[in-house]
């Protein structure tokens, strides 16, 4: 079973795109590491032979002069003199007249190969001198007088050969070394690559198989697959979140909406089964288009709410001053507040700018002043207050000094449809701090629920509002 699994891996890591893309890499580095390395061989043995060249021409133009000034036996005389001198005992010299007959020199003969021959020339001898029992591989440059000698001058170059030969192994081996290193590293990160990938692939088939409870296994490595994997989960988990909204909006739809639907269904079918009487009939209508405005404003207010967190009102986005939409919010609430004998005070009487939807902003501030005065102790106080921080954050409030919410329910009444136990004997339907929750993230602002003791402090911040300047071509922050 374990050597089944070992080769679908192994399958999978040669077919894998990243195995693919691993050997291209490959090929190009090798490519580049072999013309590097044909580079240093041939400006090294190019260098080695050019300074060798040097000394030959070096020594046959010495000799050249020793012919201009004396003849064949003034230059006689000069190789012979070099052939008994230390100083030269690694040069070949070998002087013949016009039939290749021996006159002076270390080497016993003319090359047969070389009968004929001018310039440069390469060739091998049997050991030329002492310690050299093997063939020699020489260079030499030949030269033919005005009186028809030949004269042979050159160098023992089987060190050169033998360099040559250990940089070959040296570039061979080299190669292959690299073509093995690689080719194993390239196997093992995409074994690595292919394991994490099919790792999400087991956790996504899991996720279709039994549902959202599945995440994706970290390794602790804290590397770009464990943050990739990280992602993944946050996004399942936020998945899971709405999934469960979801159904909560569902549950919670069917039932606020199959009380006044059922209402309204009995009393249609009592109307039916009863003889027509035109007040009773105008009653029951009246009572009827009520309870169908209270489904409607449900459907709409869920509408709008999804018209929101879609961001389908961000072309309507202006400068706007938040303090005026504020205090027209508050004279708008003044007359329920009274009704209630509640306090309703308006703090902020400078102009703080947002750059926002103003008929969005006027909604969630409606809906908070609402829930204050319909939530807060009666013949109680509410303030709604705006202020500018000095980073250039705005904010508004709505404090109340009723009996709050429990610290465990703060995030449960943003929900759609939640309604904490004492207020489902007020009317109201769940959904306005859902619909101020929308408007928040629209808006990039942030929510705060914070203890009045007694009470509850509901705060919208809002980012700092960010301009572009056409004479600059810089943003500003801008202070209100």
């Amino acid at each position: 079973m374990a050597l089944g699994t070992a080769s679908v891996r192994l399958v999978e890591t040669l077919r894998s795109s990243t195995f693919k893309l691993a050997l291209i890499a490959i090929g190009l580095f090798g490519a580049i590491v072999l013309t590097l390395f044909a580079y240093v061989y041939w400006s090294t043995t190019s260098y080695v032979t050019g300074r060798l060249d040097s000394a030959v021409a070096a020594e046959q133009l010495a000799l050249q002069k020793a012919y201009d000034r004396e003849g064949r036996d003034g230059l006689k005389a000069a190789v012979q003199q070099r052939t008994t001198d230390g100083h030269f005992q690694d040069n070949l010299y070998l002087l013949v007249d016009p039939s290749y007959s021996f006159l002076a020199g270390n080497l016993n003969a003319w090359p047969s190969d070389l009968v004929g021959s001018e310039g440069w020339q390469n060739f091998r001898v049997p050991a030329w001198k002492s310690g050299t029992p093997h063939q020699s591989m020489l260079r030499a440059a030949l030269k033919t007088f005005t009186n028809g000698d030949h004269l042979l001058v050159g160098k023992d170059v089987d060190d050169l050969d033998v360099f040559r030969g250990s940089i070959k192994t040296a570039f061979i081996w080299s190669i292959a070394l690299i073509f093995v290193l690689a080719s194993v590293a390239s196997i093992l990160v995409t074994r690595r690559t292919v394991g994490r990938i099919e790792a999400i692939n087991m956790t996504s088939r899991a996720i279709m198989q039994s549902g959202l409870d599945k995440r994706i296994p970290l390794r602790g490595t804290n590397d770009e697959w464990d943050h990739v994997a990280e992602n993944l989960n946050s996004m399942l988990d936020r998945m899971e979140t709405l999934m469960q909204e979801v159904k909560q909006v569902t549950d919670n739809v069917a039932h606020d909406l199959r009380t006044p639907l059922a209402r309204i269904r009995g009393r249609l079918e009592k109307a039916y089964h009863r003889k027509r009487d035109g007040d009773a009939d105008q009653e029951l209508i009246a009572d009827t288009i009520a309870n169908l405005d209270g489904v409607l404003r449900i459907f709409s207010s869920l509408t709008r709410i999804a018209q929101i967190e879609a961001k389908a009102q961000q072309v309507a986005f202006r400068t706007v001053n938040i303090t005026e939409i504020t205090r027209e919010t508050v004279e708008l609430y003044d007359a329920a507040a009274e009704e209630k004998g509640t306090h309703l005070n308006f703090v902020g009487d400078r102009q703080v700018c947002v750059t926002g939807d103003r008929d969005l902003i006027f909604d969630a501030v409606a809906n908070l002043i609402d829930n204050a005065i319909k939530h807060g102790r009666p013949a109680g106080h509410v303030t709604v207050a705006v202020a500018e921080s000095s980073e250039g954050t705005a904010v508004i409030s709505v404090a109340d000094d009723g009996p709050g919410v429990p610290a465990a329910e703060h995030q449960n009444v943003f929900k759609r449809f939640y309604r904490l136990e004492p207020s489902r004997r007020t009317a109201g339907n769940g959904l306005g701090l859902s619909l101020v929750a929308a408007v928040a993230r629209l808006h990039g602002a942030r929510i705060e629920m914070l203890d009045n003791l007694p009470g509850l402090t509901f705060r919208l911040l809002f980012p700092a509002r960010v301009i572009s300047n056409s004479q600059t071509g810089k943003q500003e922050t801008v202070a209100s």
